[in-house]
């Protein structure tokens, strides 16, 4: 009869990096509720931009980010001339060359607290049950 090697496995350590990548991946179940408010927040966004050309309203798109403490959506606009940030001048306002002032006007809060009015009301009826 011939013998069968013998094979010995040691462990060392624990499973906690294993149980962190898990739990990243559980926090991260939900990209696709991040992923659409960032939708909902361009729309409001892009109705909400006072229009011209339509350029600054075409312009918005969204970013999530992801770290060690879980995910952020940033909202963000391209237009960008000479240097400036179109879209955060009629927000604000803005000086002119002849020395005036144009007034900014509100339309980034409202339009994103929309969308966190949403998020809010969704995670109750997660969270609580409420239908």
């Amino acid at each position: 009869m011939a013998r069968r090697p013998v094979m010995t496995l040691t462990h060392h350590g624990d499973f906690s990096k294993t149980e962190k990548f898990f739990e990243q991946l559980r926090n991260m179940a939900g990209i696709g509720e991040l992923d659409k408010y960032g939708k909902r927040g361009v729309s409001y966004l892009r109705n909400a931009t006072p229009k011209d050309t339509g350029l600054t309203s075409e312009s918005w798109y969204y970013e999530i980010k992801h770290d060690k403490d879980g995910a952020t959506i940033y909202w963000k606009n391209k237009n960008i001339q000479n240097g400036v940030n179109v879209a955060m001048i009629l927000q604000y306002g803005h000086g002119t060359k002849s020395g005036g002032w144009v007034e900014g006007i509100d339309y980034i809060n409202p339009a994103l607290r929309k969308v966190f009015s949403e998020m809010a009301e969704d995670a109750s009826k997660e969270v609580f049950g409420i239908l």
